[in-house]
């Protein structure tokens, strides 16, 4: 019922730029707190962005700081992240996550991001 889809992954020369995005249904977006993870295989799951129910307020890992973007529409029930000077260290599957006031969580699958040269 509840589903997030993620897109805009792909390959990218380092440097490059990669915007993706997250389109939800089934539950009412606009309640949502909205994070960005980046999952590699072996490693724990980072938290690489976050955004809050209205966009007021915005987090960042030290890593992405300064280079990633994360913004919503509420009405278009979108989250982005903004990737731009991407280093081979981006290389994951970004997935977004939807977090409601009780701190529940719903999951997208993921889009894949590979910077290489």
């Amino acid at each position: 019922q509840v589903q997030l889809v993620e897109s805009g992954g792909g390959l990218v020369q380092p440097g490059g730029s990669l915007r993706l995005s997250c389109v939800a249904s089934g539950l009412t977006f606009s309640t949502y707190a909205m994070r960005w993870y980046r999952q590699v295989p072996g490693k724990e799951r980072e938290l690489v962005a976050g955004i809050s129910s209205r966009g007021g307020s915005t987090n960042y890992a030290d890593s992405a700081k300064g280079r990633f973007t994360v913004s919503r529409d509420n009405a278009k029930n979108m989250v982005y992240l903004q990737m731009n000077s991407l280093k081979p260290e981006d290389t994951a599957v970004y997935v977004c996550a939807a977090i409601a006031s009780t701190l529940r969580t719903y999951w997208g699958q993921g889009t894949q991001v590979t910077v290489s040269s």
